[in-house]
């Protein structure tokens, strides 16, 4: 097995990925300050075509050369917007009918593994505070709270590696849905 080299791997150019059809997905960083963390959530919403990405409250916006870092360039291809009150998101994006989900451990969340999504579906995935987790008043206003299951000591994962696992997650059962 040999492995690709980067010219062999059929990237698209900026402005293919603007005019691509997205995901639909929108993510929505609710006070993150880790600015690797954000530049992460960047990076893996242009690999999964993530339609949208909200920064509320403390979060950071581009440019920034620690965002940067991480993002390798994805701040030019996601499209994003800077929203100071993640409730008012919240509400807004509910109006628009795109499911809100948070993703939080909360009584009688669904776990990752066991969510279904809907065909013709928007969803709006809600990360929190590395430290506080998404806030509970968001929590209270999401149409409902999605939990990645864990198993050992820690039950924690950085956001970063959350976005990560629940995007790829709902991206696949999205794909699954329109094939």
């Amino acid at each position: 097995m040999r492995k690709l080299k980067n010219s062999e791997l059929d990237r698209l150019s900026v402005e293919d990925f603007k005019h691509s059809k997205k995901t639909p997905i929108i993510i929505v960083l609710d006070n993150i300050r880790s600015l690797n963390n954000i530049g992460s959530v960047f990076r893996t919403s242009d690999a999964f075509l993530v339609e949208k990405i909200y920064l509320c409250g403390i979060t950071a916006t581009p440019p920034h050369k620690d965002i940067h870092k991480t993002a390798l360039g994805s701040t030019e291809t996601v499209d994003w917007e800077y929203v100071e009150n993640t409730i008012e998101l919240v509400e807004k994006l509910k109006a628009e009918n795109c499911k809100v989900l948070s993703i939080e451990q909360a009584e009688n969340a669904v776990m990752l593994d066991q969510f279904t999504p809907e065909a013709n579906t928007k969803y709006a995935l809600v990360f929190g505070n590395e430290v506080k987790g998404v806030s509970q008043k968001v929590v209270n206003a999401s149409d409902n709270v999605i939990e990645i299951p864990q198993y050992g000591t820690k039950h924690s994962l950085n956001i970063s590696v959350s976005c990560g696992v629940v995007v790829w997650d709902v991206f696949s059962k999205i794909k699954a849905l329109n094939s």
